[in-house]
């Protein structure tokens, strides 16, 4: 392969300088090359760049078109502008020390006239993805397919009422899964933007719900017989762009794919602005996933509280991940997943090292919440106090109780005889909370 140009030509690489650093282009807490409980911080956090937002975003809003113009897009043919902003990309992976990426097909290459014809185009521009990878060491964190944008999947794609675009859907989704497992990919992410409904005066929902999960079989059984094994993830969201998705939320997708038999074969990718969005803490999200054994990968992002749909901004709140890193870290961490910066440039950001500025701020806050989250975990003050609370299902009549010893008639004997009432204690909610504060201002 033929040296590239450097389309960052005024960028370094981004160096590690430590908290009390002044420079705007260099990491404060992120330190991938640190080696913490014997491997470095690059491998316990496995930060990925969403290539969608980072090279297809142009910031444009339902209120005016795009305003970010990146050099590299200049050009006629469709296939080469795509080999370059390729090539872009990784210049950018390594600058910002990220050793992963994730894409849909049609992030990384356009769609053709014909499927045939996409699936050439895409099978072009992957050789070129894998040729790059092969250089750079960057890796494919997970891929998948955008079943959502093409006006053939604005009723949905696997809950479409029509077969025939369920059969493209499955198609797109067969060749999108054989290029992610070409280049390497370690998990595979099913996001059912469209697979939801915008009214039930036409739709049958129960047979929608089915046919997701047929889907989903379908797609089990093409990884058996293309031996892929990576993980397969769903990302839930509740609304938007569907008035109501199927995927809702965690607890909403477990129950799904328990009764359809899915339960052993997916795992969650769960990103802050979805729970946001369904009503939950990014916290509560991981904790109901990994209650299930079915934490997977994090799409890292925020969105604004005060606007009703999904901004997938930048999250630099570091409370807010400090609570989900030690979620995490308690569960285990992510396997096979990572965090994935799922998050664009505001609409006025335009300048290509706006792009550097984003990703620095979002890698040192992950990196200081894990940090700080580690250390939190080691002095166990958090965990001491949980245990407490619940000491009385430890022993006696209460791990009678969890051990299934006991019944309404033994507990309402022991009430009536011995217990008598019980006495109210308190949560120290506010004690608990002042503690982490005290963990975060150290």
């Amino acid at each position: 392969m033929k040296k590239a140009r450097a389309h960052f030509p005024t960028v370094p690489v981004i160096p590690y300088e430590g908290p009390g650093t002044d420079n705007p282009l260099a990491f404060r807490h992120y330190n991938p090359d640190e080696v913490i409980d014997g491997r470095t911080m690059a491998d316990h956090l496995r930060f990925s760049i969403a290539y969608w937002h980072a090279f297809r975003g142009v910031g444009a809003d339902p209120f005016g078109p795009g305003t970010i113009v990146r050099p590299w897009e200049a050009g006629r043919d469709p296939v080469g502008v795509a080999k370059v902003r390729l090539e872009a990309a990784f210049e950018f992976f390594q600058k910002i020390r990220a050793p992963f990426y994730c894409f849909h097909d049609r992030d990384i290459a356009p769609e053709g006239k014909t499927l045939a014809e996409s699936n050439r185009i895409l099978d072009q521009v992957a050789g070129h993805a894998h040729a790059l990878q092969k250089t750079t060491g960057v890796k494919l964190l997970w891929g998948t397919a955008n079943l959502f944008s093409n006006p053939r999947y604005m009723c949905g794609a696997a809950t479409n009422p029509d077969a025939h675009v369920f059969a493209y859907a499955a198609a797109q989704a067969k060749q999108a899964m054989e290029v992610t497992q070409r280049l390497g990919g370690e998990n595979y992410v099913f996001w059912g933007g469209r697979e939801g409904y915008e009214t039930l005066l036409n739709t049958d929902l129960k047979r929608e719900q089915e046919h997701l999960a047929r889907f989903l079989h379908l797609a089990v059984a093409h990884a058996k017989t293309i031996g892929f094994k990576g993980q397969f993830l769903i990302e839930p969201k509740p609304k938007e762009p569907t008035k109501h998705q199927y995927d809702f939320d965690v607890a909403s997708g477990i129950a799904f794919l328990r009764t359809f038999g899915l339960e052993k074969h997916f795992k969650f990718n769960i990103e802050t602005n979805h729970a946001t969005l369904a009503g939950h803490t990014f916290q509560h999200e991981i904790e109901v996933a990994a209650a299930a054994g079915m934490l997977g990968s994090i799409d890292a992002n925020a969105g604004d509280l005060l606007l009703g749909w999904d901004t997938d901004q930048f999250n630099t709140d570091v409370r807010e991940l400090t609570l989900a890193m030690i979620s995490i870290l308690r569960a285990g961490g992510l396997g096979s997943g990572g965090f994935n910066f799922d998050a664009k440039l505001r609409r006025p950001s335009i300048d290509p090292e706006d792009l550097f500025h984003a990703h620095i701020g979002g890698m040192d806050a992950y990196a200081l919440a894990f940090k700080l989250a580690r250390r939190i975990l080691a002095e166990g003050k958090f965990e001491t106090f949980v245990r407490e609370r619940y000491a009385s299902f430890d022993t006696g009549f209460g791990r009678d109780i969890e051990r299934g010893k006991a019944d309404f008639r033994s507990l309402e004997k022991l009430v009536l005889t011995k217990l008598g009432e019980p006495q109210p204690r308190s949560g120290r909610q506010e004690y608990l909370e002042n503690l982490l504060l005290a963990y975060l201002h150290r």
